[in-house]
């Protein structure tokens, strides 16, 4: 389950993001692969759950790695999945 202000990194491919799971379990952080929510669209069906404490350390252990999700969405008090970040921030 999802909680309110829980954040979502969501990937291009199911080896990404267990690439992703494996990197962030290693780094000691408190993520949960998971299935992504249907409102979410995602190549690959799975999303790495975590707290919004964390989002910092999971971007800089994400970016360490050239292993960015492409999109990063935050659930809010409606139960929407709201954009927070994805890949064409970048560009």
């Amino acid at each position: 389950m999802i909680q309110n202000g829980q954040i979502l990194a969501v990937f291009n491919s199911a080896h990404r993001v267990m690439k992703a799971e494996n990197i962030l379990k290693k780094c000691g952080l408190a993520i949960l692969l998971i299935p992504a929510p249907r409102a979410i669209s995602t190549d690959c069906g799975l999303a790495i759950r975590y707290d919004i404490e964390l989002n910092d350390k999971v971007i800089q252990a994400l970016t360490s790695e050239n292993l960015l999700p492409v999109s990063i969405y935050r659930k809010d008090s409606n139960s929407h999945y709201e954009p927070i970040w994805n890949d064409s921030d970048l560009k």
